[in-house]
């Protein structure tokens, strides 16, 4: 059985950095590539950064360039969004799962505000 458990959210001043963990289990992890989502209140759910299965490329959002950096652990089954340089329009439920297309059932995310 899949699970993605998303961690590591809170409230965080505007220009402060937030690291968020997402653990996996139930699939081959080292094979898939991954992505962290955000969902804002009121808006869809949206592609932040996306890393390949080994690693090697990653690819981010135009709103996130040079501020998030996603990264992963294949031996902990864990991806990370490094967030830095945080605004108030990074306000959202953050989620990982696949990168677009057939999706696993997703987690309960981390919300991270981002509020002076």
């Amino acid at each position: 059985q899949v699970q993605l458990v998303e961690s590591g959210g809170g409230l965080v001043q505007p220009g402060g950095s937030l690291r968020l963990s997402c653990a996996a289990s139930g699939f081959t992890f080292r094979s898939a590539g991954m992505s962290w989502y955000r969902q804002a209140p009121g808006k869809e759910r949206e592609l932040v950064a996306t890393i390949t299965s080994t690693g090697g490329t990653t690819n981010y959002a135009d709103s996130v360039k040079g501020r998030f950096t996603i990264s992963r652990d294949n031996n902990k089954k864990t991806v990370y969004l490094q967030m830095n340089s945080l605004k108030p329009e990074d306000t959202a439920v953050y989620y990982c799962n696949l990168p677009p297309g057939v999706f696993y059932p997703w987690g309960q995310g981390t919300q991270v505000i981002v509020s002076a």
